[in-house]
């Protein structure tokens, strides 16, 4: 007897070939097809898939619910996209490996505005321990690649200098140990301090290294970087070019301040890819992104740490700089930046308002109103805010070289809507709506080609043998639910999901099932 027959419905493999009418037997955790009638076959759950979509479950390649996962270990906003498989450690910014537990610390200080902070103690230091946290104790699986930040903590501290040789061949030391312990590969978040104190031969170094064991370049590209539009991207396309690692583009968005010159960018990604190289990029399908609030300070107030900001912060003499020299960046204005995520009551009343507007109910500046907030709520307040051009998203999302990462802050009352509608936003509206690719087009930019960029060999497609990570979904009445106002509504149309075997969505409802594994690589 099977352990579970989903029958009746039409399976979309995540191959990107049509799709096709069979059953999908899971025994344990692993699945197998089964073609012709099925009428006889026994199983202990049975699944009619009837007017239904069965694939592969989705897989997030920029996820920051590491840290949030761990208070909601049942994961209902992305397990209701049906999401089966996230990438946490993106944007350099990932939590092992940490020789020194105040290292840790400061850490999540610093990152709290972009991933909360731990429900328990953190008191791991490897890659081997952290990883721990997660195994068969969340809804979904944890692949992990090792950010340039902590390696470099670890091997130089937090200081704004060049390694010496010494300090550079502890970097690569880290992250060797990181990847054999499980690590796909290094991030890199280049607006974010100390990893984005790594010039780009540094950069190089480490990735010759991760290249060297079969890992790729995630990156958060260095966006004041020349022109701020081409040049960031030309940066990380060189480290790829001079040390052989294929390269990763995240959050690849075009944006509104450049019209009519966005696809330069794609242009860009298959020039590369023709000269040979393998590059990749994801972006999300909505007009706002988010991360934490500290992003706008220069990056000089965090040379030395989370000490070396508060103190810039209290500093008069400092504050002073900081407003000569602080940027809004590439957002239209003030009015379209949202705070949320505030710990004290007192502040509770900025929830989801413009900094313009807190600005104002504070008397003050934009700035000192930024800087005030952030010590008055030890650096963790979080903003989202509008800026990419949304009317050429489906169009970037058709090509061959994307698939599709959330980058989805999960804290505060008012998170950034990808949160809770990403997937079901590319299926429903890209896909169904606007007709701007086939279902198993889409599908497979959410399953077998990120399994594939993760090294993820059994999963990401429905073939025997693979590992029973599905999703059931109805393909006419999917979508995504959340607003910017309203961001926490889960999405419809996905009615179940099931991870390594186990139910955890069934009929809509989560069932508390926690079968997520840590994926390591190899």
């Amino acid at each position: 007897m099977l352990d579970m027959l989903i029958k009746g419905g039409t399976i979309v493999d995540g191959s990107g070939s049509a799709g096709y009418h069979a059953a999908a037997a899971v025994e344990g955790d692993t699945v197998s097809i089964l073609r012709g009638d099925v009428s006889d076959i026994k199983a202990k759950k049975v699944i009619d898939a009837t007017g239904r979509v069965v694939t592969p479950g989705f897989i997030d390649v920029h996820a920051h619910s590491a840290l949030m996962v761990l208070h909601d270990p049942k994961h209902l906003p992305k397990v209701h996209q049906g999401v089966t498989t996230e990438l946490y450690g993106i944007d350099g910014n990932s939590y092992a490996p940490f020789a020194r537990k105040q290292d840790l610390d400061d850490f999540i200080t610093l990152n709290a505005g972009l991933e909360g902070s731990p429900p328990i103690k953190a008191d791991w230091s490897s890659v081997t321990e952290y990883l721990a946290r997660y195994d068969r104790k969340v809804a979904v699986n944890v692949a992990y690649i090792v950010g340039n930040s902590p390696i470099r903590i670890g091997a130089m501290g937090w200081s704004n200098r060049k390694p010496s040789k010494k300090e550079m061949d502890a970097q690569k030391g880290l992250l060797r140990e990181s990847m054999e312990e499980g690590a796909v590969g290094i991030s890199t978040g280049l607006d974010y301090p100390p990893g984005s104190y790594a010039d780009t031969a540094e950069l190089v170094e480490i990735s010759k290294t991760a290249a060297k064991l079969g890992g790729f370049y995630h990156t958060h590209v260095r966006y004041g970087l020349g022109d701020r539009f081409l040049d960031p991207y030309r940066e990380a396309l060189d480290i790829g070019r001079r040390s052989g690692i294929p390269i990763h583009l995240t959050h690849m968005m075009p944006r509104a301040v450049y019209p009519g010159s966005s696809w330069k960018l794609v242009d860009m990604v298959q020039e590369a890819r023709d000269e040979g190289m393998d590059v990749t990029f994801d972006n999300f399908p909505y007009a706002h992104g988010g991360t934490r609030l500290v992003y706008f300070l220069p990056h000089w107030t965090h040379d030395g740490g989370v000490r070396s900001i508060y103190k810039a912060l209290r500093s008069p003499e400092a504050r002073e700089r900081i407003r000569k020299e602080f940027s809004i960046g590439f957002r239209e204005s003030w009015d379209h930046v949202w705070v949320t995520y505030f710990k004290h009551e007192r502040n509770k009343r900025y929830e989801g308002r413009s900094i313009a507007e807190v600005a104002e109910m504070m008397g003050k500046s934009e700035v000192d109103a930024i800087c005030d907030l952030l010590l008055d709520e030890d650096l963790q307040t979080s903003f989202h805010a509008a800026g990419h051009d949304y009317a050429l998203m489906p169009d970037f999302a058709t090509n061959d070289n994307y698939m599709v990462g959330s980058d989805a802050l999960l804290i505060g009352d008012y998170p950034p809507a990808m949160g809770y509608g990403c997937f079901p936003e590319v299926i429903g509206r890209f896909c169904r709506d606007q007709r701007k690719m086939t279902l198993p087009q889409a599908i497979r930019k959410m399953t077998s080609f990120p399994a594939q960029r993760l090294g993820i060999r059994d999963r990401g497609l429905l073939r025997d043998g693979f590992k029973a990570d599905i999703t059931v979904f109805d393909y006419d009445n999917i979508k995504a639910l959340a607003t910017r106002d309203n961001p926490k509504r889960l999405s419809q149309g996905i009615d179940y999901v099931i991870v390594n075997g186990q139910v955890v969505v069934d009929h809509g409802k989560h069932t508390g099932v926690l079968a997520g594994r840590a994926l390591k690589r190899g």
